[in-house]
C-alpha cells in the first residue's frame, strides 16, 4: 500500500500534526481495499482549491477537501480482487489547510482533528461514500466517527454536525 503525500503548501504545519500516511493507510485498510492500493493526498492554498472547485464542480469558492476517484466502486475493476501485483489506483484527495484551520473552531475541533477528519472524509469518498442524500450523509458521518474514534483511541465528535 502506498500513500503519496504532496506537501505543496504549509508542509511544516501539516507534517507536525500527526502521521498523515499512517492515518490514510488505516482508513484504506479499514475499507478493505487491496494492499496494492495507491492514493495521494495534496495540501494546497485556498486559491488552488478554489480554482479546482470552480473547474471540477462549478462552485466558485474555496472548499476544504476535494476527492478525485480512479479505480473504484463505479467501474468493473472493483468487482474482482486485483492480482497481487496489479496497482489499484484509489484516487487523489486535495485539502486546503487554511480552510480547515478556519473552520475547526466552528465544529469544536482542533486543527489536527479537523485535518484528520478531512483526510478520512476524502478517502471515504474514494471508497464510494457520498453525502448527497440525508441517509448517505448519516452513514458517511457515522463511519468517519467510527474510524477516527478507533484510530485516535478516544471518542471523536464534530460538535456542529454530531449534535
Amino acid at each position: 500500500m502506498e500513500v503519496l503525500v504532496n506537501y505543496d503548501y504549509r508542509e511544516g504545519d501539516v507534517k507536525a500534526l500527526f502521521d498523515i500516511e499512517e492515518l490514510a493507510m488505516f482508513v484504506i485498510r479499514s475499507e478493505g481495499k487491496p494492499e496494492t492500493c495507491e492514493a495521494s493526498i495534496s495540501f494546497v492554498t485556498d486559491e488552488d482549491i478554489h480554482r479546482m472547485n470552480r473547474e471540477y464542480r462549478g462552485i466558485d469558492r474555496p472548499t476544504d477537501v476535494l476527492s478525485f476517484e480512479c479505480d473504484n466502486v463505479h467501474d468493473d475493476f472493483a468487482v474482482f480482487a486485483p492480482a497481487a501485483e496489479e496497482l489499484y489506483e484509489l484516487g487523489d484527495i486535495v485539502i486546503a489547510p487554511d480552510v480547515a484551520e478556519r473552520q475547526a473552531p466552528e465544529y469544536g475541533l482542533s486543527f489536527a482533528d479537523e485535518m484528520s477528519l478531512l483526510i478520512t472524509h476524502g478517502l471515504l469518498h474514494l471508497c464510494g461514500y457520498d453525502h448527497m442524500e440525508d441517509e448517505e450523509a448519516r452513514a458517511m458521518e457515522s463511519r468517519e466517527r467510527e474510524l477516527l474514534t478507533k484510530y485516535w483511541g478516544r471518542p471523536f465528535k464534530r460538535s456542529n454536525v454530531d449534535g
